[in-house]
């Protein structure tokens, strides 16, 4: 382990070295979250690609099996339009309805907003000795911690936007 430095919320004169790993290694993580039930689906992969993103829709049509038809929102990533994942789409009998959000717009994507209420109890002024530790405590805040306390979250990862009419604010050109 090495020493970083950490300055947040502390006097200068106050010098303070916090454990670190070597941060080499990377958690994968594909994932969705269910806006009206908090509950959350999330799949680690060894590498995230076509091939690997079909695991999630495969998983969430499981889950729910009484659904005729199941939307999920998603962000632009190149594997998200993959051929591979287009023809598993079109397999007879596939529930999933794909909706793409616009680019530069990660707000509107509910599962990117849970990254920072993860952060906060996860990883900010912590260092866990062995990578499976750390993996470990994501994962655990993303399968368990998000639907447990789901009150706590509601407001970071809601699909209750603001709707802005453009008729209310003057328009620059």
């Amino acid at each position: 382990m090495g020493h970083g430095q950490w300055a947040v919320g502390r006097p200068k004169e106050i010098k303070v070295a916090v454990d670190q790993t070597s941060g080499r290694d990377r958690l994968n993580i594909h994932g969705a979250l269910d806006v009206e039930t908090g509950k959350t689906r999330m799949i680690e992969v060894l590498t995230v690609n076509a091939l690997s993103t079909i695991a999630l829709p495969v998983a969430i049509e499981t889950l729910y099996p009484a659904m005729r038809v199941i939307h999920v929102f998603l962000d632009n990533a190149r594997y998200h339009h993959a051929r591979a994942i287009q023809d598993w789409l079109a397999m007879p009998g596939r529930r999933i309805r794909l909706h793409f959000v616009p680019a530069y717009c990660p707000h509107l994507n509910l599962i990117e907003r849970l990254w920072g209420p993860m952060h906060k109890p996860v990883t900010h002024n912590r260092c866990y000795a062995i990578y499976n530790g750390f993996c470990e405590a994501v994962l655990s805040f993303l399968r368990r911690d998000v639907h447990n306390k789901r009150n706590t979250f509601c407001d970071s990862a809601t699909d209750n936007f603001r709707i802005i009419s453009p008729e209310d604010f003057r328009v620059f050109r």
